[in-house]
């Protein structure tokens, strides 16, 4: 999927637009403009290519590497940094969710609700727990604190015969 050419704002303070033929955007295009303007986010070309590859596409769970490579084969070329500080901006903004899988690894969910996850280990793969967990009581935040999130991460590997 190549990702449409408009004329928007660089990252870059000193380079302009995407050049080229500026087609009216589509609804996609146009749902993606409204988003990051809502999060009150400027809407760069790189804002823009990310946030198609990510909020078109359904409910996802991406890692900056793995968002890199799609970009890469839409032909957005971005920089790993860019997408990196971009999906960092969206996390900011309120339009992902990080989920810290292990030591190693963050996720970034389109899904920003609170919701369970499964970890796959070892096939670095992280999916959401179809039918929730029940909570009959969580802890009480400490004095002076409040609770930000909840996260709950439930690691799996296969079974070993």
């Amino acid at each position: 999927m190549d990702i449409q050419a408009t004329t928007i704002p660089s990252d870059d303070a000193s380079g302009p637009g995407v050049a080229g033929p500026e087609p009216p955007p589509d609804e996609g295009v146009q749902r993606c403009l409204q988003l990051l303007s809502d999060a009150g986010l400027r809407p760069t070309r790189q804002r823009l290519a990310l946030g198609q590859l990510l909020f078109l596409r359904g409910h996802r769970h991406v890692t900056a590497e793995g968002l890199y490579e799609e970009a890469l084969a839409a032909n957005a070329y971005l920089s790993l940094a860019t997408v990196y500080n971009t999906l960092n901006q969206f996390t900011e903004a309120g339009l992902l969710r990080r989920i810290a899988a292990d030591g190693i690894k963050s996720f970034f969910d389109t899904d920003t609700s609170v919701h369970p996850h499964f970890y796959l280990e070892g096939e670095d793969v992280l999916v959401d727990v179809a039918d929730g967990l029940t909570f009959t009581k969580i802890p009480e935040a400490l004095p002076g604190h409040e609770i930000a999130r909840l996260d709950v991460i439930v690691h799996l590997r296969r079974k070993r015969r």
